[in-house]
C-alpha cells in the first residue's frame, strides 16, 4: 500500500484487520464446540484427529469465501490473487490458529472433567462415610459386639478393630480417582468381616476374584456401596441364610466386576433411573465421567447392568476398559 500511493492510514490498517478478527467470533465459537464435543481421550484419539483435521480444513474455506465475498467492502486485497493461492494462504494462516483454539477447547474440557470426577469421589467418598455412620450400620455392630463381650471375648475385640480400621481409613481416604483392585477389596474387607459377624450363620460371603486382575486399576470406593446395597436390601430382609459373591474377571480389553446375591431380588420391572438408589445413580454417574459410554470400535467405555441373578436375587456387573495401574490400555 505504501508502494501503491505513498502512505498508509489508520483507517486502511483496522478494517481489514478487526473484519479479520470479527470472522473469527462464531470459528471460535465452532471450535471451543467442537473440542467439548469431540475431545481427545485416552483410547479415542483417531476419529477425534480426523474430525478436527478436517473442520481446520472447513474453516480454511470459510474464511478464503469470506475473503472473495468480502474484499470489495473491507480491502484486504487490492486485487484477489488467484483461487489456489487464496486457499493456500488461508490454510497457512488459519489452521494453526483453529489447532490452538481447538487447544483452548480442551484445556476447558478437562479441568470440567477434572472437576467433575472429584466431585463424584467427593460423592462417594461421602456416600461411604455415611453408610458406615449410619446409625442403623453402627448400632447394629455395637450390638454384635455386647452379644459377644462375655461368651467370646476375641470375636468382640476382633469386630471393634475392624470397625476402628474402618472408618479410620474411610477418612484418610486417598484422592486417586483409581485405584488397583487389590487395594479396593482390602479396603472392603474390615466392612465384610463386620456384616459375617454380625450375621453369623445367615450370611456368607464368597470371592472369585482372578489372580491376574487384581492389579487392574478400578474406580475408588466402588465396590462398596455395591456390597452394601447386596447386603442390606437382598439378605437382611429375610430370615434363610444368604451368599453374597464378589467376582473379578477379564474379558478382552474390558474388566467386569460383579456383586451378585441370592436374597429377595428386584421388583419385575425395576429399573436404575426409577427405583436405584443413591449408591447405583452414584456408581453410574462415576463411570460415565471417567470412562465414558460404551463405544464401538474405539475402546470399550464403561456400563452398568443392574438385573436379576441365576436361580434368584441380583445381579449387578460393571465393566470397565482394562488397565494396570501406570500403564496405558493393553
Amino acid at each position: 500500500m505504501r508502494t501503491a500511493d505513498g502512505g498508509v492510514s489508520w483507517p486502511d490498517v483496522l478494517v481489514p484487520t478487526l473484519a479479520s478478527a470479527y470472522l473469527w467470533v462464531p470459528l471460535t465459537m465452532f471450535a471451543l464446540w467442537s473440542a467439548a464435543r469431540l475431545p481427545i481421550e485416552r483410547g479415542r484419539v483417531v476419529a477425534p484427529v480426523a474430525a478436527h483435521a478436517a473442520a481446520a480444513l472447513l474453516v480454511s474455506l470459510v474464511r478464503a469465501g469470506a475473503v472473495v465475498a468480502l474484499n470489495p467492502l473491507v480491502g484486504w486485497y487490492v486485487a484477489l490473487p488467484p483461487l489456489p493461492q487464496l486457499l493456500a494462504t488461508s490454510l497457512a494462516n488459519n489452521v494453526i490458529v483453529y489447532g490452538l483454539l481447538v487447544g483452548v477447547g480442551h484445556a476447558v474440557h478437562y479441568a470440567r472433567t477434572a472437576r467433575a470426577q472429584q466431585e463424584q469421589l467427593a460423592r462417594a467418598q461421602l456416600l461411604v462415610l455415611k453408610s458406615q455412620l449410619q446409625p442403623h450400620f453402627l448400632f447394629n455392630a455395637l450390638n454384635t459386639v455386647s452379644a459377644y463381650v462375655r461368651e467370646d471375648p476375641a470375636t468382640a475385640e476382633r469386630i471393634i478393630e475392624r470397625l476402628g480400621r474402618l472408618l479410620r481409613q474411610t477418612l484418610a481416604s486417598t484422592d486417586a480417582q483409581e485405584v488397583p483392585l487389590r487395594e479396593e477389596l482390602a479396603a472392603l474387607e474390615p466392612y465384610l468381616e463386620i456384616e459375617e459377624a454380625r450375621f453369623a450363620d445367615r450370611l456368607c460371603v464368597r470371592r472369585a476374584v482372578e489372580p491376574d486382575v487384581l492389579d487392574a486399576a478400578v474406580p475408588h470406593f466402588v465396590l462398596q456401596p455395591l456390597v452394601e446395597n447386596a447386603i442390606r436390601h437382598g439378605i437382611a430382609p429375610r430370615a434363610a441364610a444368604g451368599t453374597v459373591e464378589i467376582a473379578a474377571w477379564r474379558e478382552g480389553g474390558a474388566l467386569c466386576l460383579q456383586v451378585q446375591d441370592d436374597g429377595v431380588g428386584l421388583p419385575a420391572d425395576f429399573t436404575v433411573d426409577r427405583d436405584g438408589g443413591v449408591g447405583l445413580h452414584n456408581t453410574r454417574d462415576r463411570l460415565a465421567q471417567l470412562y465414558g459410554a460404551p463405544r464401538a470400535g474405539d475402546g470399550p467405555g464403561a456400563s452398568l447392568d443392574v438385573g436379576p441373578a441365576p436361580g434368584g436375587g441380583t445381579r449387578v456387573r460393571l465393566r470397565i476398559p482394562w488397565r494396570t495401574m501406570g500403564r496405558e490400555p493393553a
